[in-house]
């Protein structure tokens, strides 16, 4: 009795369709809890009554632990190996058990609980949800130097990868939104249940689906002193996610668009509409990016992509007083910003391969672990900037109806008091200046630092290749375009 194989669709692909497949589902499933976080972890503590300032505070000094985490698991990561000889999936198991729950403790916070006893919830809860993250997001983006040593393959499945997240993200954008507007009010822990039980599910099949069969040369056991060499010493990976920071660090409006939804245009579902309509040009930009990126370089795209976001960024600013020219404008600014979040992720594969041909030291564990630092510190500043700026300009958090304080869970407990629960007009223009300014800002700077990214997609192809041993040096240093 014979078995068949599924085969690659391209001859020089080395990966198999069951495969890919499984690698797009688990980014569906992790984009949902990653969505989850980041666009309603900052309303959810708003609206159970935690001062805002104290919760930025707390997700600051969450971060302290999690730099340390990160450099552990990413030292720990390359120096571990399993009996079954495979790096990445055992994590992988983990981390789709680990995940999901962490993100449910999150969102469980008793809303009668005192402030005191929330906040030390929230940091508990925060700080597991961190970890389990690392586990999450570090194999996922490291087996995928496993799968395949052809860099074209690679950046094809991690732009095609972009799709599926999308498709998590707004089903998430969508679900989320409407169950716990004032029209349904459902509470945020069953909400969060109901996300990490489908992400569980989707994340699942990678385990089972994926294979490493591609072992680069002259791996190394890892230091701490080790590590911090590597990490200084890889000036692309420096670059990029520092800017990186500045860029998503700045994305408040992430964490706001239900509360800017209801407070400026008096529906909090008017994000669900804005949403939706900048989510189908961000799905046929990742459908795109594959075939644009096949004849022009990565990195040239992603920073023309950078300057259109800024420019048509201007366009949203003068529309506050209009939810159509709004809507329209948002639409625009999210063709730009589809290509960046699709291309996003595919500079750390080469970062990983220039630092290992560079440096003569195999370290994908440190490399996909400093974007998974990179992408949860973002996440953390974006949310603290925009509560902590809630706060500067005197947003309220609670609310007195005949001088008792009601418990707010929900927008439909918003609407129930509708009157004590408006916000002054400094307050407003707070949030509208959070929502649109800060941005902008943040990717002016990210822009000026990616200026001096200088990696290319072809010279990445031939380092890949020396690194796997398919080329001597003395024919890669004659086939790059420059000296690295």
């Amino acid at each position: 009795m014979s078995t068949k194989t599924a085969k690659p669709q391209n001859p020089l692909w080395q990966t198999t369709k069951p495969e890919r497949s499984s690698y797009y589902t688990y980014f569906f499933g992790q984009n949902m809890i990653y969505n989850m976080i980041a666009g309603y972890l900052t309303t959810f503590l708003l609206l159970i009554g935690v001062d805002p300032v104290k919760s930025a505070a707390v997700m600051l000094a969450v971060k302290v632990w999690d730099a340390v985490n990160d450099a552990i698991f990413g030292v720990i990561f390359d120096k571990i190996t399993f009996k079954s000889g495979k790096k990445y999936i055992p994590w992988l198991k983990i981390a789709c058990a680990l995940t999901p729950a962490a993100t449910i403790a999150i969102f469980v916070i008793p809303g009668s609980a005192s402030e005191t006893v929330k906040l030390v919830w929230f940091a508990i809860a925060y700080i597991i949800w961190d970890t389990a993250y690392t586990l999450c997001d570090v194999p996922a983006f490291g087996i995928i130097t496993a799968m395949t040593s052809n860099v074209e393959e690679r950046n094809t499945i991690l732009s095609l990868k972009g799709v599926t997240a999308g498709i998590g993200s707004a089903l998430t954008t969508v679900l989320v939104t409407i169950l716990i507007s004032e029209f349904i009010g459902l509470n945020y822990g069953w909400v969060s249940i109901i996300v990490a039980a489908v992400a569980m599910l989707t994340m699942f099949p990678i385990c089972t689906k994926c294979q490493e069969r591609n072992q680069t040369i002259d791996e190394e056991q890892f230091t701490v002193r080790r590590m911090i060499k590597y990490i200084l010493s890889n000036k692309y990976l420096l670059i990029y996610y520092v800017g990186y920071i500045f860029y998503s660090g700045a994305q408040t409006y992430n964490a706001l668009h239900m509360i800017l939804a209801y407070y400026i245009y008096n529906n909090s579902l008017a994000s669900l509409i804005t949403g939706t309509v900048a989510a189908v040009p961000q799905l046929i930009m990742a459908l795109l990016v594959p075939k644009i990126i096949r004849k022009m370089d990565k990195t040239k795209l992603f920073k023309l992509s950078a300057i259109a976001t800024i420019l048509l960024s201007l366009l949203i600013l003068p529309t506050r007083n209009s939810f159509i020219l709004f809507t329209i404008a948002y639409m625009l600014r999210s063709i730009p910003l589809g290509i960046i979040g699709v291309l996003a992720f595919t500079f750390t594969p080469d970062c990983a391969e220039y630092g290992q041909y560079t440096t003569g030291t195999e370290a994908k564990g440190i490399t996909f672990a400093i974007q998974t630092f990179a992408v949860k510190l973002a996440a953390a500043i974006s949310g603290s900037l925009g509560l902590a700026l809630l706060g500067f300009f005197g947003f309220k958090t609670k609310f007195m109806v005949n001088g008792i304080e009601q418990e707010v869970s929900s927008f439909a407990d918003l609407e129930a008091i509708n009157a004590a629960a408006q916000q002054t007009s400094d307050a407003l223009d707070g949030l509208w200046f959070t929502y649109n300014i800060v941005p902008i800002i943040g990717l002016v700077i990210a822009l000026a630092i990616w200026y001096f990214y200088k990696l290319n997609d072809k010279d990445v192809q031939v380092m890949a290749d020396y690194n796997v041993g398919k080329i001597t040096r003395e024919e890669a240093e004659s086939a790059l375009s420059r000296k690295y």
